[in-house]
Order: C-alpha cells, then structure tokens, then sequence
C-alpha cells in the first residue's frame, strides 16, 4: 500500500510522540497547517520539505517516494567507503525519558578500544553486552546503517547507527 506525503507526516510525527501544534512550532507554521497536510487537504511548501525531513531524520526521497530504504545495508566493495572516515553514531532513549546521542569519528572508537576504554552508559546496563569490536568488524565488511537496536526489560533503548 503506498502512503501519501500526509500519512508519512503523520507517520513520523507519532513515532516522535509530538502533538499536531508541536511539530507546527517546530516548523513556525499553524496547527491546522499540519492537519491539513496529514489529511492530504493541502501540501506544505517545497521549501519546507527539507525542514521536514531534518526534523524526522529522514531523506527528502523517503519523504517523497514509496520506496523503502533498508535500515541496514551491505555496501558492494567498490563503494565502500574507508571505516576511517565514518561516524557512529549512539542514540539512547531512556524509560524516564532522558535523550543522550553521541557521535563518534570511527578512530575515536578505535583508538578507545585500543586503550582498553569502555562505553557505559551510566546508571544502565544496556550497552554492557554490545561488542563494539564486532560492530566494526561488520564496518569493516561493508555494513553499514542500524547495527544495532536494543530494548532493556526497563524500557531503556540503545542504537548503534554508522554512516
């Protein structure tokens, strides 16, 4: 089934658990804007797809086509880029509600690991059993995107996303 650009606004906004008039702040338009658009009344202003798409974490093209991107991919060797000039990138969604995302140069983690350092979260136990030596061993084989998402029985959430 194809969605319409009003139902994948609605479709990310909720995923976000915002209201109608937050996304309309957040994009200095009215509440019945947004409506309108979730109801395929009206369209926002191409002007404002890229403001959409920054604020869901999203492309333009997802926004737009019905084709959907796989969240994890293997890249053909010929356009791999160098690990070395990739980010990790680690979101954590606590169960109270707190927001941490870090982003990490793949050397940093490299040469953390190196040292012998690692990556706790504090005050959870989420990443305790992630191995980060293996995410970028799959880097290393051309994978690339979500590699990681996890739920704790607290409701804490941990991803591991490289770009």
């Amino acid at each position: 089934m194809e969605m319409t650009l009003g139902s994948k606004i609605a479709k990310y906004r909720k995923e976000k658990n915002w209201k109608q008039d937050q996304l309309a702040e957040m994009l200095g338009v009215t509440p019945q804007a947004v409506s309108k658009w979730e109801n395929d009344l009206s369209c926002p202003d191409v002007m404002m797809l890229p403001k959409l798409a920054q604020i869901f974490g999203v492309t333009i093209d997802e926004l737009l086509s019905n084709k959907v991107e796989p969240e994890t991919r293997l890249v053909p060797m010929k356009e791999r880029k160098n690990p070395d000039d990739m980010i990790m990138h680690i979101n954590v969604l606590s169960a109270e509600g707190d927001k941490v995302k870090v982003n990490l140069p793949i050397p940093l983690v490299k040469a953390a690991l190196e040292m012998g350092m690692s990556m706790n979260v504090q005050g959870g136990d989420v990443l305790k059993n992630i191995d980060i030596n293996k995410i970028l061993e799959m880097v290393d084989r051309g994978l690339v995107g979500k590699l990681v998402e996890v739920e704790s029985a607290e409701g804490d959430m941990v991803e591991i996303v490289v770009e």
